[in-house]
This record gives C-alpha cells, structure tokens and sequence, in this order.
C-alpha cells in the first residue's frame, strides 16, 4: 500500500479501508504516523526503515518479514511512503510473496514525485512551457559506476525534471546537466517535506539550487525540481527566492 506524499489526508480510502483490517503493518519511516496512531488495538506494527546512508532493514529480511507474517496467518499491510512501484521497490515484494504461493493486492499511493512539486506551488507540466516530465533517482551520483541513468538525455530531454533522492548528489547532478548543455538560468526548486507542516521550499536556478540547498541546510527527505515550471513555486511558502 502506497501512503501518500505525508499529508495523512491524502491516502486513498481504499488504502485506509486495508488498514482498518490489518492484524501487522509493515512500515516505512516516511509514512505518515498519524496512520499509525490510528490503527485498532492490537495491531502490530513492524519498523522497516531505511534511513538515507545510514541504519536499514535489508530488503531481503523485509521479504521475510512479509511472507512469514502472511504464513502465520495475519493479514498484512505493507505501507510505503508515496508510491510503491515508484522507487519503493514495490515489485520485489509482490514478487517474493507470489513465490510464496501468497495472495497480493496491490494499492496504489500518490506518488512525491507530482505531488510535492504540486503542494509547493509548481505544476511538472504546463502547457506552452513543458510537454512532459521526467521522473530520476539519483541517488549515486553520475560518474558512479552503479548509475544507469542518461545523464545527457536527460539534459536534452526539455522535460520538467524531478529529481528524487538527490540531497547528497545534488552539486554532481546539476553540475552534470550544465555540462550537457541546459542553461544555466533553468529556474529550480527544492522542497523539503513535502506534505506535511515542515514543508519547506528553497528556490533558485540550475546553477546555484546546489549552493542555495547547502547553505539553507537541506535535509532527506526532498524533490529538487529542475524546469520552467521551477518559477510557480508559492511565494508564500519560500524559505529562500
């Protein structure tokens, strides 16, 4: 089950209705806890969290969790920050299940990657400026050897880009995309927390966003929007302009 961007009021109700009937609930550290709070006495909830280059739960003793949970009889939620099959490894886990011999339902979250940029004021499409987005982890930065990403597409791509898991590799990333060619005056955007009343947004262009998200102290988690579409961030909410 998909959670949402962090507003406890954007989950669906069909998401809400499975949780309502779990005996265990499985969860990631960026789900809303409100959901938690409200569980039914009883319920069990297992802490699965990966935190950013730090202490996690491996995947493989997550599958574990799941499939030994299900066997014993319980019904299971497994509850995901935004949406699980968009770099929430989803997939891995139906698929463990499945060779389980177990049932799955799959439900579907709003994912972070619209909807944060769309809390902070900013649409990833519009029409006369953008025709699409394009959705990246960038989790390692672009010269490791692990990233399978087109860097230099993706700079020629004149999308919105939406930048997820970048806090860390923020100065390689735009430092990779000036050096394919954008304009350096491609207006960008951080948002930190998004959906939840720590929502934070840090505005700036392709070339200084890096410097404006170190100097104002950015933290995970947060989207970096790169695009025309940078410029509609609410000025209201802006920590920096």
């Amino acid at each position: 089950m998909g959670a949402g961007p962090g507003d406890p009021g954007l989950v669906t109700q069909r998401g809400l209705d499975r949780l309502a009937e779990a005996d265990v609930v499985v969860a990631d550290r960026l789900v809303p806890q409100a959901l938690l709070r409200e569980l039914r006495p009883g319920v069990r909830v297992i802490d699965v969290s990966k935190v950013p280059r730090g202490a996690f739960v491996p995947q493989e003793r997550i599958n574990q969790i799941l499939v030994a949970e299900a066997h014993a009889g319980h019904r299971v939620v497994r509850l995901k920050g935004g949406d699980s099959f968009v770099f929430g490894r989803g997939m891995e886990e139906v698929q463990a299940c499945r060779a389980a011999g177990l049932p799955v339902e799959v439900v579907p979250g709003i994912s972070s990657a619209i909807a944060v940029p769309e809390l902070a004021g900013v649409p990833v499409t519009h029409r006369g400026l953008t025709q699409g987005f394009t959705v990246v982890s960038a989790h390692l930065p672009p010269d490791d050897p692990g990233s399978t990403v087109d860097w230099s597409g993706v700079a020629r791509s004149r999308t919105t880009i939406v930048l997820l898991m970048a806090v860390q590799t923020l100065p390689e990333v735009t430092a990779a995309l000036l050096a394919h060619g954008m304009d350096p005056a491609t207006a960008a955007v951080s948002v930190e927390n998004g959906g939840t009343d720590q929502q934070r947004i840090l505005r700036g262009r392709l070339d200084d966003i890096a410097a404006v998200a170190a100097t104002h102290g950015l933290r995970a988690p947060a989207i970096t929007v790169v695009g025309q579409v940078a410029a509609f961030a609410d000025a209201t909410q802006l920590t920096h302009a």
